[in-house]
């Protein structure tokens, strides 16, 4: 699959407003729940969006790796940081997980072109 993750972020986040807009309880609902998981805790929240990256990869969502490559980087991920949580989810999702950890680097050097950094 070809495309820029960066303008998939933006397609996921409309594409969410919109079904928010027919479904609202549902996605008032789903927000409180990501914006209550993804709080500073015992965790940090960037390391609970490299935690959210790597279930991504595994379950195979480009959706996911484009948002949470994005979110790690704003929460303050370095590339580092990323590449490794690609690492982590290659050794528990297998074959597949390599070619969507690929995809989740492709994303990363998408966003930090666009000048989006830790």
């Amino acid at each position: 699959m070809v495309h820029s993750y960066p303008e998939l972020n933006e397609e996921v986040r409309r594409l969410m407003e919109k079904y928010g807009k027919e479904s609202p309880k549902v996605m008032q609902a789903f927000a409180q729940l990501h914006e209550s998981s993804f709080a500073n805790g015992v965790l940090s929240s960037k390391i609970k969006e490299l935690i959210a990256l790597a279930i991504g990869i595994s379950v195979r969502c480009d959706g996911c790796i484009s948002y949470h490559v994005h979110d790690a980087l704003e929460a303050g991920a370095t590339r580092e940081e990323i590449v490794e949580t690609i690492g982590v989810a290659i050794l528990m999702g297998g074959g597949p997980a390599v070619v969507y950890g690929s995809q989740a680097l492709k994303a990363l050097n998408e966003f930090e072109d666009k000048g989006l950094n830790a």
